[in-house]
């Protein structure tokens, strides 16, 4: 979420724990994205938990908190790890259908969805400790018996499922990075919709939804050429063709435009407080539903 940067990758810290330095930006506009260290879509902060989280973390991180950290504080996924039918029936106690919510934020979404769903499993994925300790604290308070939450970097995890593993994928109001430099951190991007079609069951779908009309048309150029996919939407909206940042967005509307199809609002999304805020300040909100064919 772009107040709550509930996406899931970045540029690591320092090693003093401090911000990670500004990427260089005009001498390096032509090296690929991922020179010389991984490009992440966040940027891990420290976060002081309050008597409440913390409390709910002591608590629940027994039952909800999934040990699939590759060491105490990191965030990669260690290398024996694979979400499979076997995984999944040792963790959930069943062989339901899997569902992964990367950046799942306050964790809103996904406990709602859980409460609602029985018959589904869900994995909330998230590296900020606060969002990580209220989801822990909602899934508690309704004693779910069908979430777990992993908080690790998301393009590892989902490279840790085993072909056909997920049912669908939920990115929902990743971090927009805004400035152009930044573009190429956003978290949907070809690399991970491979791993994404490879762990999905045929059929399954990715559900993608921003309130940024710039990340909107980024969804566009990244997914809707992809082999393995297609656009399931059904509804047709107008997105200027060149892409603008944090320092021209006014300059959209004068842009060329062009049509695009997505979806409608997805039902299974509860309506969070970082959603109402984006409506109140006039946003639209562009959800798209990407499922996965078979090769011709």
């Amino acid at each position: 979420m772009q107040e709550e940067w509930n996406d899931t990758t970045a540029v690591a810290p320092t090693a003093d724990g401090g911000p990670a330095a500004e990427p260089p930006t005009d001498d390096a506009a032509d090296r690929p994205a991922l020179y010389g260290r991984k490009v992440m879509s966040f940027v891990r902060r420290s976060a002081r938990l309050d008597e409440r989280l913390q409390r709910a973390w002591d608590t629940y991180a027994d039952r909800y908190l999934l040990d699939v950290a590759a060491g105490e504080g990191s965030l990669a996924v260690r290398d024996d790890v694979r979400i499979d039918a076997a995984y999944v029936n040792d963790t959930w106690g069943n062989g339901h259908p899997l569902i992964i919510e990367i950046g799942s934020g306050q964790g809103e979404n996904i406990v709602a969805a859980a409460e609602a769903h029985p018959e589904l499993n869900f994995l909330a994925l998230e590296v900020y400790d606060p969002g990580v300790a209220h989801t822990l604290l909602l899934a508690g308070k309704r004693d779910l018996n069908n979430l777990r939450i992993a908080q690790v970097n998301a393009p590892e995890l989902i490279a840790a499922c085993t072909d056909g593993a997920l049912a669908e994928v939920w990115t929902f109001f990743p971090d927009p990075w805004p400035k152009m430099r930044h573009h190429k951190r956003r978290i949907v991007q070809a690399e991970l919709a491979a791993d994404v079609h490879r762990a999905l069951v045929p059929g399954g779908a990715w559900r993608i939804a921003t309130d940024i009309e710039d990340y909107a048309l980024h969804v566009h150029e990244v997914m809707d050429g992809l082999d393995g996919f297609a656009n399931a939407g059904g509804v047709t909206v107008s997105l200027p063709t060149e892409h603008v940042g944090k320092g021209n967005a006014e300059d959209a509307a004068g842009l060329p435009h062009a049509d695009f199809t997505e979806s409608e609002r997805f039902d299974g999304r509860v309506l969070t407080n970082f959603e109402k805020k984006g409506l109140a300040a006039g946003r639209v909100i562009h959800d798209f539903t990407y499922r996965t064919v078979s090769a011709e």
